[in-house]
């Protein structure tokens, strides 16, 4: 009776390890369920959105100089259910968050990271720029570390948020 429990559950019990090892390793794709809370207060979920997540700072030049950029493809593409939220690093003071965000007209939610709660839950992002674009449901499309390839940009989105134009 014991050898015969053993063939029968020692099978039940590698799928059910298999099955969870799969599970965590496609969870590592999946956005974080965080709830971002901008510089005015507004929360936002990224819930069935295509949302790019931008971890930037106002001492980077790549992330300024990609920030008219960034204004353009929100403006162009946010009436199609396209989010940008800009989540300034923590090392980055507020007010200088603050001033540039508003000198800078941004169109997009803009949070500051001040703890590193944000941060820490989508992988310990360290480096600026980076971006992370999350599809409707929450599935890692792409991450870039560095400045962004915005015609690739533009096609996902296309693709992603049905809209087949060239916005390129």
């Amino acid at each position: 009776m014991n050898h015969l429990l053993k063939k029968t559950l020692l099978p039940l019990i590698i799928l059910g390890l298999l099955t969870f090892l799969g599970l965590q390793l496609n969870n590592k794709n999946s956005a974080p369920k965080v709830v971002f809370t901008t510089i005015d207060g507004t929360k936002i979920s990224m819930d069935s959105l295509v949302a790019l997540i931008n971890f930037w700072a106002t001492n980077c030049t790549v992330c300024i100089k990609e920030m008219p950029q960034l204004i353009s493809t929100y403006n162009q593409f946010n009436k199609q259910g396209f989010a940008l939220i800009a989540a300034a690093m923590p090392d980055d003071p507020t007010s200088q968050v603050l001033n540039y965000t508003r000198q800078q007209k941004f169109p997009f939610p803009v949070m500051h990271d001040g703890l590193s709660e944000i941060s820490s839950q989508f992988g310990d992002v360290n480096l600026t720029p980076t971006a992370l674009i999350f599809d409707q449901q929450g599935h890692l499309l792409e991450q870039t570390i560095g400045e962004i390839d915005f015609k690739a940009l533009h096609q996902l989105l296309n693709t992603k948020l049905n809209n087949k134009k060239d916005s390129a």
